[in-house]
């Protein structure tokens, strides 16, 4: 059994509040649920910023490779958004002889 967790920071364009920051970030988190039924997502961190998101994602796969290709799809739909900025993606694999 491997786990696969995907941290993503995020700039978000012009945003001036943290309810416009929420009516950013909850549509993209639905729409990363909505493609990837098996995944999880929520927002994670720099709850108090309102520019800034941290969104983590996690997947249970019988396979390094699956984990890795679901991430990185992940990963993909949150970076074509136009109205935000990917800063980094951080990938993490866990397997259950850890």
């Amino acid at each position: 059994m491997y786990v696969g967790a995907l941290t993503l920071d995020i700039l978000l364009g012009e945003v001036h509040s943290l309810k416009e920051k929420r009516s950013v970030i909850r549509p993209l988190v639905a729409e990363v649920k909505r493609r990837f039924p098996a995944v999880a997502v929520a927002e994670t961190g720099h709850q108090d910023l309102h520019r800034r998101a941290e969104i983590g994602i996690a997947v249970v796969s019988g396979s390094a490779v699956n984990c890795g290709e679901v991430l990185e799809a992940c990963e993909r739909v949150v970076a074509f958004h136009p109205e935000i900025e990917l800063l980094s993606a951080r990938h993490r694999l866990f397997n259950d002889e850890e």
